[in-house]
């Protein structure tokens, strides 16, 4: 477990001057900007090629022409990764600050695995074939993990160790249960492999309806933790100093993390790392104030999303990469790198 509680970063979460938090501000409307660039490029630029005529005509006249058709389905699915990847990015910023771990990710407290073993399981013993049916397995399963997990941990006296133990132990067995069923039955196999490799293809109106309050609730829930979660990561005992509630203030960022990852993997299927590099980027030139790292993560983490997803659609024209795929090419050496960096920093 690698925990960040250092004098420098105890001091950095203090009121910046106003030339910083004027550089942070700056900072966040410029990243505001390229997240508008990345969105226009979303509906732009798909699998199929579309003149930029055709692409206007499609967001302001609707006349069920081919190219019209094309545009509503990119415009959904841009809608469905700002939302998804600002969840991912939000939900890894706060499992970051309530494990003291800058390597955590949301997969660290089982949730990815919940949400998967639940879609497995409503796909194989109830009969469920619509993303619409099965969106609400994977919440429900993402939500029953991060109870279990938090319970494990031991409730409101859980500590950072013992979440992510608890958390790693049951990703282990559902992840071996989704295989062994999934290995069994060629049916589920064959409807569950999409869906847990992560993609915004299957994106529609109804998906979005149905995640968008989980989304908001949970997004507005990390937003208003940022203070209390910042007494949190200095370590227990400073955050006692500070009057902080230690159990409320990780009950609630468990909540919060559970609802925005659950309702993302469910509309979405899991996608990796998303939450773990933007939080730990944006902390790089951020510090660990997490009332600046929290709107960060929630503006850039939807433009790695959005952006891995365009890559995806040009790399394998006309047929197109998941964007899980992409993620996953472009997190692991990241990861690495932040590693072996850390590795190096404590040396």
């Amino acid at each position: 477990m690698l925990v960040d509680s250092s004098p420098e970063q105890r001091a950095d979460t203090a009121p910046a001057p106003p030339t910083r938090r004027a550089i942070r501000a700056l900072g966040l409307l410029g990243s505001v900007a390229v997240l508008l660039l990345v969105a226009l490029a979303s509906v732009a630029i798909g699998a199929k090629e579309l003149p930029l005529d055709q692409v206007w005509h499609g967001l302001f006249h609707d006349t069920g022409t081919y190219g019209d058709v094309v545009v509503d389905a990119r415009l959904s699915r841009t809608v469905l990764g700002l939302l998804a990847g600002a969840a991912l990015g939000l939900s890894g910023a706060v499992l970051q600050a309530l494990t003291r771990n800058p390597l955590a990710d949301p997969g660290l407290l089982g949730i990815n695995a919940g949400a998967s073993a639940a879609v497995v399981t409503a796909i194989t013993f109830f009969g469920v074939s619509t993303l619409s049916g099965y969106v609400w397995f994977a919440f429900l399963g993402a939500a029953a993990v991060g109870a279990l997990v938090w319970f494990l941990g031991g409730g409101r006296g859980a500590t950072p160790v013992r979440l992510a133990l608890a958390g790693t132990a049951i990703s282990a067995a559902l992840y071996g249960y989704l295989q062994a069923v999934m290995i069994t039955d060629d049916a589920a196999l064959n409807k569950v492999r999409f869906w847990t490799v992560g993609s915004l293809a299957s994106a529609n109106n109804a998906t979005i309806l149905q995640v968008l309050p989980f989304l908001a609730a949970g997004t507005l829930l990390a937003l208003a933790l940022a203070r209390p979660l910042n007494a949190v990561a200095m370590g227990d005992d400073t955050a006692r100093s500070l009057g902080a509630d230690l159990g409320r203030t990780r009950a609630l960022a468990m909540l919060a993390a559970t609802v925005l990852c659950g309702a993302a993997t469910a509309a979405c299927g899991p996608i990796a790392f998303v939450g773990l590099m933007v939080p730990h980027v944006v902390r790089s030139f951020t510090g660990p104030d997490l009332r600046w790292i929290l709107p960060y993560a929630t503006v850039l983490s939807p433009v790695l999303l959005l952006g891995a997803d365009v890559v995806g659609r040009i790399v394998a024209r006309p047929s197109e990469l998941q964007v899980g795929i992409v993620t996953a090419l472009i997190g692991g050496p990241v990861f690495i790198l932040l590693v072996r960096r850390r590795r190096t920093a404590h040396l």
